[in-house]
């Protein structure tokens, strides 16, 4: 089973979440705003992948600007990124596609997504 991580009210996920529905391809959904990943569970998926830190940011979004994370995200560990992230669904980039635990896709492309899916 795939899980969506994602906020109802951003377009993109509204993309990827209707993608998913045209394929016919079930997903659960969670509203990272109102149930972001847990700290644990963000630092397990940037261990897994090969992407920056930075990546798992929402780095247009209005709480990242305000907090002036541009220049502290390249120094933060793991833990202390994976925490932050924990702390405010609105700083995470989305939508997040997983299944089983793994992380399979960070924001969304149709290509990566048709990938996915076969």
């Amino acid at each position: 089973m795939l899980t969506l991580y994602w906020y109802p009210k951003c377009s993109t996920c509204k993309k990827a979440k209707a993608w998913l529905d045209s394929q016919d391809i079930a997903v659960q959904t969670i509203d990272m705003v109102q149930n972001p990943p847990t700290a644990a569970t963000l630092m397990h998926w940037m261990e897994e992948s090969d992407l920056p830190i930075r990546r798992f940011f929402n780095t247009s979004g209005m709480k990242y600007r305000e907090m002036g994370l541009k220049e502290q995200v390249p120094n933060l560990s793991l833990q202390e990124a994976s925490e932050l992230l924990a702390s405010d669904g609105m700083l995470i980039k989305r939508p997040i596609l997983v299944r089983n635990d793994k992380l399979l896709s960070i924001g969304f492309k149709e290509t990566e997504y048709e990938g996915i899916a076969k």
